[in-house]
């Protein structure tokens, strides 16, 4: 059964304006959820780090590809436990590209064959030239082990 993602309206604006800014390098973030609430807490793509480090190993930049900080990612993760929130999303941008769960995507949400979060939805952004064009949501499925699309709606 497909699950609806339900953002607010403030989050959904916070993730466009994050994919803005960071443009033309792709952007990544959570949103989390009290219940009541959605929180959404930008990360830095550590990505053009890792290329410059070894380039054979992480041949992408930013500009086409995106890492979360590890470290950074699991201090939120406990953080928002510790209150009582949940991991919602992840999202990232398409800088001038269309919003789709690229197999690269995949690899970095289910890196062993199965999604590290596979409760937390994944939302990709296109955007060109900063104008937001879509965003659209991918979640697991347990019956045809993939991402598939689910229905966004802003709330």
């Amino acid at each position: 059964m497909e699950k609806t993602l339900l953002i607010s309206e403030t989050a959904w604006n916070e993730i466009s304006r994050h994919a803005q800014e960071t443009f033309p390098d792709e952007c990544c973030g959570v949103v989390l959820s009290n219940g009541t609430a959605d929180h959404v807490q930008r990360l830095k793509n550590i990505q053009n780090t890792l290329h410059a480090l070894d380039p054979v190993t992480y041949p992408r930049t930013a500009a086409i590809a995106y890492a979360m900080d590890p470290l950074e990612l699991e201090k939120i993760t406990r953080e928002a436990q510790s209150i009582g929130a949940t991991l919602k999303a992840f999202y990232h941008s398409h800088p001038d590209h269309d919003a789709y769960f690229s197999e690269e995507d995949k690899a970095f949400a289910s890196p062993f064959g199965e999604p590290i979060y596979p409760d937390t939805t994944q939302v990709v952004v296109s955007i060109y030239n900063r104008v937001v064009k879509t965003v659209r949501a991918f979640a697991w499925s347990d019956a045809k082990k993939d991402f598939v699309e689910v229905p966004l709606q802003r709330v």
